[in-house]
């Protein structure tokens, strides 16, 4: 084999599942959604190898090299077992499944050609003339086996994987032409704009860390270019051999625009790159209703006939796969756009996605992400001080009493057995209700998981069966609620905390709450080589550290502000506060003369902040009260609860027009307008914030701060005051975007004097100035009139 060779990677299942797919996409079966069945499909491979006695040898490493003129193929993959007897030598293929065991007649073709693979490689490697394979299917509720044997020839099996691997041959050659075309687009590839002050020592950062496999936290402000200094030596890293797949992550749709521009850029300067930006399946769904079946959604029936030839096609012609692309080439080719992105994902340089794709165990893209997957990715983490409470959404669970008795509502008179289960859940259920006044923490619920799971497999059973759609959609969501529950039990650990507690209508409600995502998001990331987590906000970094990462060899850049000082005026406010003690008419009038005091001293647009729309409003109305009758020319629009993409476009299209009058925008903190957009210039030359930004009091908040207080460490800083300031700093965040840029900021809380609050300003902030309503107005007027 020639080792300066071009070698295309591809494992064993990933080749089979890939070329060998046909007929519907169908959502239906929940065993179908599930292939994987999580860490417990691991779990009972080993059990079975255990009992297999001393002809098995289990997880047994295989590979196959094809050598072509320009490149080879090495096809790779672990056999489950390896059956070496006198008369008798089998490759053993075993698979976890949920689905009841009767219904399985033969084979499902994909796990048997995985099986048919392993043996060729084995029969070629021994010299064997024949070989057996068995397939071996476990219940993964009952543990019960059912076996599947065939013998096959070596030249049978040669015949096949010939044919399987010269289907895979034009993929291939393609995957080789990118990696040429996307090295030599790299010579002489350089940095698209001249170093800000301090850019340049982020980007010798990320390259470092890429190239060394390790993880970066970069704290700097807005404005120093993070997302170009993240894209350029991530791209750089990748044509040196150090990495294969950018993942560019974000919590927000407006800062997925901001990735997309930077390697547009770059590709502009010469770079052959390919970018996919994978878009929300509702927001691409033909149907309207996300339902993945052929008797509700025409392209789901025979996809799989079609898909790969769209792909292959989309991939020829073009290098940047947007929403709309998407959707027209899936209508050409009469394929689901959601499914054919995801298979596009497969052959791109980068990928801009939500948090999701990469981290939630529920919607992750298992060909880069699955169980005993992985990759020379780099993930980027743009305004990564979002994934604290995303990853601790992603890694909890909730079940609903009542959901219990709705389920078997439905199924009453159609499954004896299935509504039995369920009715013992909830009668577990109600225990815990009984016990609950507000909200209790529990030791375990060992009990009740050992109901669930047999729950789960009678819910397998009867999803099996035909049922009108009334009775069948119930019972197939519910299944998927019952099992992500029980996926993250079995992660539950020291970082997690499960109580009872009542939701909305009074609804019970049993939580496993992930506490600390840390270990969990952190597992996500040692599949892939390096990792840059960046925002404008990481402070205290030791906080984000924790809720992070589990490594010790983490290092972080604190990078300035690239601006000058002088252009940012901060005021604190020493004669108000939000807290809930003071909130009267008094307050309220104190605090609306500040924000006139604010949008008085220059004609331009502001915003201000508020904890909450209650608040908005009260405020709003002393506001204008003050403003009516007095020949000021101001103009006010309020963010709503629930507005919808077209009313944030409208919204914020107001502050890019040309005012005649000043334009004050009142917003909540923590909202869409706080924090990703981008309003340069005379856009916004001035905010106000109400308040330190602490989250309402909840049973969620303070059993977070009893866990911490329970640790020793301090539990109103990480369940509020942290999470509360990391607000604040992102709607300031919103003033000074660029060097030209000049604003004030104004912090309408005498709590930001105390000490916990200034040791989390940043470094830009230290030159604040302390106010009261009646000196504020004459010193935002002397900077303006000094800017």
């Amino acid at each position: 084999m020639n080792r300066e060779k071009e070698t295309i990677k591809i494992s064993v299942r990933n080749l089979v599942e890939f070329i060998l797919r046909s007929g519907n996409l169908d959502n239906r079966r929940s065993f179908q959604a599930d292939k994987d069945a999580m860490a417990k499909g691991s779990k009972i491979h080993r059990k079975i190898q255990k009992q297999m006695g001393t002809f098995y040898r289990a997880e047994v490493p295989l590979k196959w090299e094809q050598e072509y003129p320009e490149f080879c193929i090495l096809v790779e993959g672990r056999a489950d077992g390896i059956i070496e007897e006198k008369e008798r030598t089998a490759i053993d293929e075993i698979k976890g499944v949920y689905m009841d065991l009767y219904f399985l007649e033969e084979p499902v073709l994909v796990h048997k050609a995985q099986a048919m693979c392993y043996a060729y490689f084995y029969v070629s490697q021994k010299q064997l003339e024949e070989i057996e394979v068995q397939m071996t299917y476990c219940q993964l509720e009952t543990e019960e086996i059912k076996r599947f044997q065939e013998t096959f020839t070596k030249s049978y099996l040669k015949k096949w994987f010939e044919d399987l691997i010269n289907e895979y041959y034009k993929w291939a050659e393609f995957q080789y032409q990118r990696r040429v075309a996307r090295r030599a687009s790299m010579e002489g590839l350089e940095f698209p704009y001249a170093y800000r002050e301090g850019q340049r020592a982020l980007v010798l950062g990320v390259y470092h860390t890429m190239t060394a496999g390790r993880q970066l936290f970069i704290q700097a402000p807005t404005g120093i270019g993070k997302t170009m200094a993240a894209v350029f030596p991530s791209v750089r890293a990748v044509g040196a051999g150090f990495g294969d797949k950018i993942f560019y992550l974000t919590a927000k749709t407006i800062t997925r625009t901001v990735a997309e521009e930077a390697f547009e850029i770059l590709k502009k300067r010469g770079l052959s790159y390919k970018t996919l930006t994978i878009t929300a399946k509702e927001k691409l769904c033909l149907s309207g209703d996300g339902e993945c079946n052929p008797e509700k959604c025409p392209v789901a029936k025979g996809h799989f006939d079609r898909v790969n030839d769209a792909v292959f096609e989309i991939l020829q012609e073009k290098d940047t796969y947007l929403r709309e692309d998407l959707l027209l080439q899936a209508a050409k080719h009469s394929v689901c756009p959601y499914e054919m992105c995801l298979d596009i994902s497969t052959w791109v340089d980068a990928i801009v996605c939500d948090y999701n794709y990469v981290f939630d165990p529920k919607v992750h893209l298992k060909r880069f992400f699955g169980d005993g997957v992985k990759g020379d990715y780099l993930f980027l983490i743009d305004e990564a001080h979002n994934l604290v409470d995303r990853g601790r959404k992603m890694y909890s669970a909730t079940l609903c009493k009542e959901d219990f008795l709705e389920t078997a509502k439905a199924v009453k008179g159609h499954s004896v057995k299935l509504f039995r289960v369920l009715n013992r859940c909830n009668k577990l259920m109600l225990e815990y209700k009984r016990e609950c006044e507000t909200y209790q923490v529990l030791e375990n619920i060992g009990g009740l998981s050992l109901q669930l799971m047999n729950l789960l497999g009678e819910m397998e059973y009867f999803l099996e069966l035909e049922h009108e759609e009334k009775v069948q959609k119930p019972v197939l969501e519910f299944s998927f609620e019952v099992r992500h529950f029980l996926n993250m039990y079995e992660l539950t650990d020291e970082n997690y905390v499960i109580y009872t507690h009542f939701g909305e209508e009074g609804r019970f409600l049993l939580t496993l709450f992930c506490v600390n995502p840390g270990r969990n998001l952190q597992e996500c990331m040692n599949k892939g080589r390096g990792t840059v987590f960046f925002s404008g906000t990481f402070l205290p970094l030791p906080y984000y550290r924790s809720l992070f990462s589990t490594r010790d060899d983490d290092y972080a850049i604190c990078a300035g502000s690239p601006f000058p000082r002088e252009h940012l005026k901060i005021l604190v406010a020493r004669d108000v506060s939000s807290k809930y003690t003071r909130r009267d008419i008094t307050e309220y009038a104190r605090m609306a003369e500040y924000i006139l005091h604010m949008v008085s001293g220059k004609k331009g647009n502001y915003m201000v902040f508020f904890p909450s729309y209650r608040m908005l409003e009260d405020i709003y109305e002393a506001f204008t009260e003050r403003t009516e009758g007095t020949g000021t020319s101001i103009t006010c629009i309020c963010q709503t609860a629930g507005m919808s993409e077209q009313e944030r476009e409208e919204f914020l299209a107001c502050f890019d027009q040309e005012q005649d009058t000043t334009l004050v925008g009142f917003c909540v903190m923590g909202g869409i307008f706080s924090e990703g957009i981008d309003l340069t210039g005379e856009k916004l030359i001035g905010a106000a914030i109400i308040g330190t930004g602490l989250p309402q009091i909840g049973d969620e908040r303070e059993i977070l701060k009893n866990y911490y207080d329970n640790k020793g460490q301090a539990g109103f800083d990480y369940a509020y005051r942290y999470p509360g300031m990391n607000k604040v700093l992102q709607a300031a965040g919103r003033v000074i975007r660029t060097k030209e840029d000049r604003g004030v900021v104004l912090l309408l809380d005498e709590r930001f004097l105390q000490r916990a609050y200034r040791e989390l300003f940043p470094l830009e902030w230290q030159d604040y100035e302390i106010c009261t309503v009646q000196d504020a107005g004459e010193r935002i007027k002397r900077f303006w009139g000094n800017s």
